[in-house]
């Protein structure tokens, strides 16, 4: 970007402005000025990188009202003022006001193409350390995720924007994406970051259990209350409540989260009093909330509640490009835990992990590494170290290379299409399952994968 800085030369005189775009054009890209209006009109059409403006700019307009006027430009460029000699204390003035430099006339053009070219140099230092800064500070506010890909990007630009609101967060992904990490980082990012963070796994506990947990109990509520219990709704007050496997709740305690979230008020179980409440909740599924709402076993106004704001997160499949990053900072991870030296992935390793599909995201990768660590014997981590769903990977695809060979010799005994005739579906898959098996000598996960279809979805249309 900087071969050829963009500079905007201001000075009333048509000769000077001439004579300056004639020296300078092949070092810079270059825009001219004659008047402080004019100069103000480009500055804010088009982003500069240098200005080189007199000090006098005719009537009573002055350099220093340009230097001024930039303050408000989302970037402010870096400015070279020319003056007369007997002006020089008002260059210095120039200076304090933000000029980088000045040169005293009459000009001489190689001084003047000197200076801008360090002058040049200069932003480039400073543009080169602004976005270091920027890098430093969303590694550290991001310090609990990893990934740079444009997805993992995407994230980042989000939470920070969503952090310091106090809106209640749906965080959507398949299992093993992160949610209880982006889930932290929210919290860590706003302004309860120094109040409670509190986590529950609403898939792990009975209806009855999670209503308790949930909004706590009063003595002899149900049998077992011997005593009186807040629940984490009170123990998250001012800070972040945390519902993970939101999909998982029953009917009745989402009527209760329902109150709790348009209301900001619980009652605890065995208990008709409401206790008023501060809390942020975030909750986040694997499921497809709205598919559970068409089937009636989501309420549909406590979906709109929890999806006020949402963050879906990428699969590992989709942001391949992170796998090697994600792999490494696994391998520090496993390897300090485990007091090991610092092992490495061999090429053909990091290839097998780039290739394969990741079911389990980026939780399954860090057990692969884990496993790679820990069955090596050296400090290089092969592809016979990895689980034995990684390594297989290879023969899987050549065996899938063979099954479309073996579909497209043998194609002439699928049954043709007659767009004219109406014929039995139901037939056609049957006949088409029983040659897969056939030709996979029965194993029912080869012949799913030669259909395109999930073993699951074999077995149910084979039961059937």
């Amino acid at each position: 970007m900087y071969d050829f800085p963009t500079l905007l030369i201001v000075d009333d005189e048509a000769a000077t402005r001439d004579g300056l775009l004639m020296a300078l054009d092949d070092s810079f890209d270059c825009y001219t000025a004659a008047s402080l209006d004019e100069a103000q009109h480009l500055l804010k059409a088009q982003t500069m990188d240098l200005v080189l403006t007199d000090l006098r700019l005719g009537g009573n307009d002055s350099g220093l009202e340009l230097i001024a006027f930039s303050e408000s430009l989302a970037q402010k460029p870096t400015f070279v003022v020319m003056t007369a000699y007997g002006s020089v204390g008002t260059a210095v003035e120039a200076m304090k006001k933000g000029a980088w430099h000045f040169i005293t006339k009459p000009l001489n053009l190689e001084e003047v193409e000197l200076c801008l070219k360090r002058a040049a140099k200069s932003r480039l230092v400073e543009v080169e350390n602004l976005q270091l800064k920027a890098q430093v500070t969303q590694k550290q506010e991001f310090k609990h995720l990893l990934g740079n890909s444009d997805k993992m990007i995407q994230v980042y630009e989000l939470l920070k924007q969503l952090a310091p609101t106090k809106a209640t967060t749906l965080i959507t992904g398949e299992t093993g994406t992160g949610k209880e990490r982006v889930a932290h980082a929210i919290h860590q990012l706003s302004n309860r970051s120094q109040q409670p963070f509190v986590i529950v796994n609403c898939a792990a506990l009975s209806a009855q259990l999670l209503e308790s947990e949930l909004f706590g109990h009063e003595k002899g509520a149900f049998t077992g209350a011997v005593s009186k219990r807040i629940g984490r709704f009170e123990e998250a007050n001012h800070g972040t409540l945390f519902l993970d496997e939101i999909g998982e709740i029953d009917a009745s305690t989402q009527v209760k989260l329902l109150r709790a979230l348009s209301e900001k008020t619980i009652e605890r179980v065995g208990s008709n009093q409401s206790i008023k409440l501060d809390v942020r909740v975030i909750a986040a599924t694997n499921k497809n909330l709205e598919s559970l709402v068409m089937e009636k076993t989501f309420r549909e106004d406590l979906f709109f509640r929890l999806n006020s704001i949402r963050v879906e997160l990428p699969a590992l499949r989709e942001r391949l490009g992170d796998i090697r990053l994600l792999a490494q900072h696994f391998l520090h991870e496993v390897c300090e835990e485990n007091n090991f030296s610092l092992k490495q992935l061999s090429p053909e390793s990091l290839t097998l992990l780039e290739s394969y599909p990741w079911p389990g995201n980026v939780r399954e990768l860090r057990s692969v590494i884990e496993h790679g660590v820990i069955m090596t014997t050296s400090d290089i981590i092969t592809p016979a170290n990895l689980p034995t769903q990684i390594h297989s990977r290879l023969t899987n695809a050549n065996e899938t290379k063979d099954s479309a060979s073996y579909i497209d010799i043998h194609q002439d005994s699928i049954p043709s299409i007659n767009t004219d005739s109406i014929f039995d579906l139901k037939t056609l898959e049957e006949s088409t399952i029983k040659s897969a098996l056939e030709h996979c000598n029965g194993n029912k996960s080869k012949a799913a994968e030669l259909l395109g279809i999930s073993r699951r979805t074999l077995q149910r249309k084979f039961e059937k």
